[in-house]
């Protein structure tokens, strides 16, 4: 292939402006014919690239804004999967990525012996070829909101271990090449050098992460800090031998942890990298097709070979997952347009056979194979999109029918949160906690208010109330959320928050933890204890000394009873939003009975958290407990307003203790809703009625009295029976 004379555009403002173009019209044009715009970008990069009109050259500026490009779409994939769905599909997806791996090879080497006349070294060469794909079509997936479902998890497994068995084949297929033989030893160093770098990025770049977190606030550097360990992991892995793409991918697994799906950095992470990178990559991807091969006989041959052995053998390991773990059409297409384009990894293959010379002196592949694999790649990164946005349609309505089959507790009530912010230095930290605690899918009646009240009016009040205001909704507007904003001028704080509660509805209330000042004050500060006694909202207490999502555990300590509660569900929905949002683990602190309840409600609304029960019954049980809670634990304590049935002399003691043990530690507490309007909980252990407040009804009470009596005479029957027995025995 030899490229044509100069592109017509050389200047970089130029060239700069003809890729935002195609960025900015190819969604817009392609959705009014319902075409995937990814396909747009690809047919745009082909027309404007050296291969067709020659309007752009295939520069170094391309190589490098596409490269990165595809490393930040294999980044992406690993960032946002749901870590606890891809455990339990882990295995499930290394079976697919055998049969997406060794079919396509079978069936690749096979073929090209027989059909295309290869022999067997170049033949299995190829075949690693049809192995490899590149999650391509991805983007339609994250945009159809189906990523934590199963068969996407399953296809990104599969798609990691079909690149690393075709790098192996690539390695093994070089070294015989070159030795003259097959040495297991070559395999065996790259595969211990694999172990190696897994290693050292899973102990390495969890610490540098949560350290630099914690030192450099400011979401640019955080954003540039994480950018810099992506390209990090994706270089050493080229070092070592492997593709740069498992590189990024590793990376993104690892920092998911701490880049929570609704929070600041992911936002910015999600606009630069659809907005510029992919794009580019996409717009990259096209300029290396030339459709001009198409014209010779054997090349269309080759091509038709290629594309049906590609084509079929991806689609037969689809059809052999969904048969195996009986999934629907749906589901098997969407494996199989994720794993239908190629791109990278062939290319890299089919270079390096095309440069690898015999000794006779002809090419390991030739240019037919070479324009051929051109080719495949132009046709499955077309359909790729185009099978996975109709799979993925069906997939999502499935999604929606089962969640409106069997709604939840968290979709069914409407959320108005009220976050009162008056330092500018916590203002942002509490809203990013408030807009982690939300539900994921929220209705439109869901609003979110910060209110800033003050009992001063003079023109230095009023600059602060509106720069504290201002930061809480660049925070919320950075996380992709909005924010209402309430500038309130009251006789004092509790009347303005009280009153705004009334006024807008508000079901919970974040607000900053009071900062003892003198001997004096106590552990909540005045001003809060005279709020839970205006208000029976849920209100939640925060001090953290840490970013949210560094914290390794949240250690949550329930209440005896506390499941009677009214507002029970609400907070533990609140803390499993958190858990999940942070990727951690969620330790329950609780006796048998609560156990059961949180248990059977997590279940039941399906939280997919860690979530472990440590066994506490009483308070010294919470004083052993209590000294493994740890600095870079999140530390939850379930409060509960005098009178209330939760409320006991170890409750009334719980503000000293916290204030003399936990001064260092990061601490919520929270006030759950007392006498409202929401449904309690009904019991998962005990078939009682859900409201203990209300007055049984008198069928009712008969009915317990009549089981009464039966149990009673079953328990002297027993008795009797026992107390028999042992007269014989004697």
């Amino acid at each position: 292939m030899t490229l044509l004379s100069t592109a017509l555009v050389s200047n970089p403002v130029a060239i700069f402006l003809i890729v935002l173009v195609i960025i900015l019209m190819a969604p817009v044009l392609l959705n009014k014919l319902k075409i995937p715009h990814i396909i747009g970008m690809i047919v745009a990069g082909v027309v404007v690239g050296p291969y067709g009109f020659n309007i752009l050259a295939d520069d170094s500026s391309f190589e490098i804004f596409g490269q990165v490009g595809l490393l930040y779409l294999m980044f992406l994939a690993g960032i946002e999967i749901d870590m606890y769905h891809l455990k339990l599909n882990l295995k499930r997806g290394l079976l697919f990525g055998a049969l997406t791996f060794f079919i396509p090879m079978v069936m690749g080497a096979v073929a090209s012996v027989y059909l295309l006349g290869i022999d067997w070294l170049t033949s299995v060469l190829l075949a690693s070829v049809y192995a490899s794909h590149t999650l391509i079509a991805y983007p339609v997936a994250a945009r159809f909101g189906i990523t934590k479902s199963p068969a996407v998890l399953i296809a990104i497994v599969g798609t990691i271990i079909a690149v690393i068995g075709a790098l192996l084949v690539l390695g093994a297929a070089v070294n015989i090449h070159d030795v003259g033989r097959f040495e297991s030893a070559s395999i065996a160093w790259l595969l211990c050098k694999l172990v190696l770098y897994c290693a050292a990025v899973l102990y390495i770049y969890p610490r540098l992460t949560r350290y630099f977190f914690k030192t450099y606030s400011d979401n640019v550097t955080q954003y540039v800090f994480v950018l810099a360990m992506v390209l990090l992991s994706a270089l050493v892995s080229k070092l070592i031998g492997l593709e740069a793409v498992l590189g990024a991918f590793f990376a993104g697994l690892v920092l998911n942890r701490y880049i929570p799906t609704s929070s600041t950095l992911m936002s910015r992470i999600e606009f630069v990298g659809n907005a510029l990178f992919i794009p580019y990559f996409l717009i990259g991807v096209g300029m290396m097709i030339n459709v001009r091969v198409i014209g010779n006989v054997e090349t269309l041959w080759v091509t038709a070979v290629m594309l049906a052995i590609a084509l079929s053998s991806k689609w037969l390991a689809a059809w052999g997952a969904q048969k195996i773990y009986r999934m629907n059409g749906a589901e098997r297409g969407v494996m199989f347009g994720l794993t239908t384009a190629h791109t990278a990894v062939a290319l890299a293959v089919v270079t390096i056979g095309y440069n690898m010379v015999l000794p006779d002196g002809s090419r390991m592949m030739d240019e037919t194979i070479l324009n051929g694999t051109i080719l495949v790649i132009l046709v499955t990164c077309a359909i790729a999109p185009i099978v996975t946005t109709r799979a993925a349609a069906r997939v999502k309505l499935q999604i929606v029918e089962s969640e409106v089959s069997r709604p939840t507790a968290a979709t069914r009530h409407s959320s108005h949160t009220l976050i009162a912010v008056s330092n500018p230095l916590t203002a942002g930290g509490l809203v990013e906690l408030a807009l982690l605690s939300r539900p994921v899918k929220r209705s439109e009646r869901d609003t979110l208010f910060a209110i800033n009240v003050r009992n001063d009016n003079t023109p230095s009040a009023r600059a602060l109330a509106r720069s504290v205001l201002d930061l809480s909704v660049k925070a919320a507007a950075a996380a992709g959320s909005e924010l209402a904003t309430i500038e309130r001028y009251d006789l004092n704080t509790v009347t303005g928050v009280v009153n705004t509660i009334e006024e807008r509805d508000i079901n919970e209330v974040f607000i900053g933890m009071h900062r003892k000042a003198t001997v004096i004050d106590t552990f909540l500060g005045g001003k809060t204890e005279q709020l839970l006694k205006l208000t029976n909202k849920m209100v939640v207490i925060s001090r953290c000394y840490i970013p949210v999502n560094t914290v390794t555990r949240i250690v949550v300590y329930v209440p005896r009873k506390a499941e009677f509660e009214t507002g029970f569900t609400r907070w533990l929905h609140t803390l499993g939003n958190l858990a999940r949002e942070l990727g951690c683990r969620i330790i329950f602190c609780c006796n048998d009975d609560s156990r059961r309840v949180i248990a059977g409600v997590l279940r039941r609304d399906r939280f997919a958290i860690r979530s472990e029960y440590r066994q506490v019954d009483d308070r010294d049980d919470f004083l052993l407990l209590s000294s493994h809670v740890l600095d870079d634990d999140l530390f939850v304590v379930i409060g509960a307003r005098p009178a209330s049935v939760s409320f006991s002399s170890d409750m009334a003691e719980m503000p000293g203790f916290m204030q003399k043990n936990f001064s260092r530690n990061n601490i919520i507490v929270i006030y759950p809703e007392q006498f409202g309007d929401e449904t309690p909980v009904e019991s998962f252990s005990d078939p009682l009625a859900s409201d203990i407040s209300s007055t049984p009804s008198p069928w009712l009470l008969r009915l317990r009295a009549t089981f009464s009596r039966l149990s009673t005479l079953l328990h002297l029957r027993q008795r009797r029976h026992r107390k028999n027995k042992n007269d014989l025995r004697l």
